[in-house]
């Protein structure tokens, strides 16, 4: 079962997919700083580091299941949400350019949860007629870590799946909701001193309220102004932003202070194992960046484990 991968970033959808026994055949990404992550990660024989925009679809090998978690940032209620108007929006398109071309059986895409209701439904709309007009039939859910991969992260994400065949249609079921969930302490070790940069100095801004408010065993989160929210025991959202931004990290109190979330600690509420691991030539800033472009890597195996199923049914 052979897959080709658009937008990869670090490999989220990838591993995801090669957990459930698929080959990745082929991955684009542009990133030079996710490049070096993939490649540390993967054989890096079948990524290409480019612009999808200068790639011919023709130079593609076959495969079965095109995935693409294509960029969000235009679609997002975090962002200026200008959708279509946005050139990181119009690369849906690259995605249907190579599949009019070569015509996978089966079709992944992922994407922020407001994509459905961005510009009053209008930009789903028209993704789901650009499917629908290179022949496919289509079903999506949007699913969050919590309910579907027992790990607690708020992230609504909406999955699409479009498939060339009614029978594979047909075939296919999202997975269910799971009963069993992670504690946080599975993913955080409270008792655990980290690295000294972790931990915020008592002269931020934010310290008092949050030397006031922390919790052992809580998620907290800075708003805009400083002001401090507890998530609970959910982790909030896990965004890019967190790479530019330090103060969008999640906040735990531990045994020895108040600090920010590790790199290890979000790659864990992202789902990826221990064994993965962000390249060292990148910055912590890239490192953030890249967790929080990622997908969670456990629904999208979920998710490839179904797909499998409708693959293994029939050979077209």
């Amino acid at each position: 079962m052979k897959v080709a991968s658009l937008f990869s970033g670090i490999g989220g959808i990838d591993l995801g997919f090669k957990q459930a026994g698929f080959d990745i055949v082929w991955a684009n990404e542009r990133d030079t700083a996710a490049c070096r992550t993939y490649r540390l990660n993967f054989s890096n024989n079948h990524l290409v580091e480019n612009d999808i925009r200068n790639i011919s679809a023709n130079v593609l090998p076959d495969f079965d299941v095109i995935a693409a978690g294509f960029p969000c940032q235009s679609f997002s209620t975090a962002g200026f949400k200008k959708g279509f108007r946005d050139p990181r929006g119009n690369l849906f398109f690259e995605i249907i350019r190579i599949v009019k071309v070569k015509q996978p059986r089966i079709i992944l895409l992922e994407n922020v949860e407001n994509i459905i209701e961005h510009d009053n439904q209008k930009t789903f709309l028209t993704i789901f007629n650009s499917l629908s007009e290179c022949g496919y039939d289509v079903k999506y859910r949007t699913l969050q870590p919590f309910d579907y991969a027992g790990i607690p992260q708020r992230r609504k994400r909406v999955f699409i799946v479009a498939f060339r065949d009614i029978d594979d249609f047909d075939a296919f079921s999202f997975p269910k909701e799971m009963e069993e969930k992670q504690a946080i302490d599975r993913i955080i070790d409270f008792s655990q001193k980290q690295h000294t940069s972790y931990y915020y100095e008592n002269n931020h801004p934010s310290y008092p309220e949050l030397e006031q408010k922390a919790k052992i065993g809580q998620i907290y989160s800075l708003k805009n102004d400083g002001s401090v929210y507890c998530s609970g025991t959910l982790c909030p959202t896990l965004i890019a932003g967190m790479g530019k931004f330090p103060d969008r990290i999640p906040v735990v109190k531990d045994n020895y202070g108040i600090r920010r979330l590790t790199i290890r600690e979000c790659l864990r509420f992202q789902g990826f194992p221990e064994n993965f691991n962000i390249s060292r030539d990148n910055s912590i800033e890239d490192a953030y960046k890249q967790i929080g472009n990622s997908v969670c890597v456990p629904i999208v195996n979920r998710i490839a484990i179904e797909i499998a199923k409708v693959l293994e049914r029939k050979v077209l």
